[in-house]
């Protein structure tokens, strides 16, 4: 199997929980689907058509959280749109935001420590199973060449992000492996049921989290979910050392030595 990595940058990110109803609450790093997105928009895959051919049973996925990342709660005021109007006749069309008084709504945003001058910075590991490798080439040769048919962001539209650091692994740079009864330093985030103990110093605990991520979707082109995965993870560079069942992978190049996941 090859692996092909890559980072995804930006100053600003939000990936909206989905059960979060009146505050736009925000997961720490991109859940599979979002990752999904960002794959099709990089190969051009239609809208809501891509739910099948990046679906976990084709396309792998790892992620790892490579610079320290917070949250903050920002007000962003909304359109009070209680009837459509005709925006082009009538000034005061409630999408022109005359109609009424705007609604403050909390957003819970992804930044680097120092918002002024840090990033947030997500790297991604793509994988495939034999049904998935024509559509793994593709994405392989186009994260390679850099060439992106959409532009790529971290959430909302105007979370503009980019992709860098674009590395292709070939079959002996990786080395499959089997769990065992030791412990383990995981650069990427890991299933939480494949984990048996973790250890960490009692200043790291607020770096290391588990969040129940959306993981596919089921092919009707209406967004519902058919998979979530469990995933535990850290924030602030914190080394996530545990002891595992299942399978993990060893990436080695002639400078460096990652230990991943995948999100299964």
């Amino acid at each position: 199997m090859e692996i092909v990595q890559f980072d995804i940058n930006g100053k600003f990110a939000h990936f909206r929980k989905y059960y979060a109803n009146n505050t736009a609450l925000t997961y720490s790093l991109p859940p599979r689907t979002t990752v999904m997105g960002m794959l099709a928009a990089i190969s051009g895959m239609p809208r809501d058509g891509y739910y099948e051919e990046l679906a976990s049973d084709k396309i792998r996925i790892g992620i790892a959280v490579k610079a320290l990342i917070k949250k903050s709660f920002h007000r962003l005021n909304f359109l009070s749109i209680k009837s459509l109007g005709d925006f082009k006749k009538s000034f005061d069309s409630d999408f022109r935001g005359m109609a009424g008084n705007p609604i403050q709504t909390p957003f819970e945003v992804v930044t680097g420590y120092d918002i002024s001058e840090d990033h947030v910075s997500y790297r991604i590991f793509l994988g495939s199973t034999d049904a998935g490798k024509s559509t793994f080439q593709l994405l392989k040769k186009r994260l390679l060449a850099r060439d992106s048919v959409f532009t790529l962001t971290l959430g909302p539209a105007n979370f503009h992000a980019s992709f860098a650091n674009v590395v292709s692994y070939e079959k002996d740079q990786i080395m499959e492996k089997q769990a065992s009864a030791e412990y383990i330093s995981f650069d990427s985030a890991v299933n939480s049921q494949d984990v048996t103990d973790l250890v960490f110093e009692k200043e790291e605990a607020a770096f290391v989290e588990e969040e129940l991520l959306p993981a596919d979707f089921i092919a009707n082109h209406n967004r519902e979910l058919s998979k979530m995965n469990r995933v535990l993870f850290t924030t602030g560079g914190v080394v996530l050392k545990l002891k595992l069942t299942g399978n993990y992978y060893i990436i080695q190049d002639q400078t460096n030595s990652q230990t991943i996941q995948f999100l299964e």
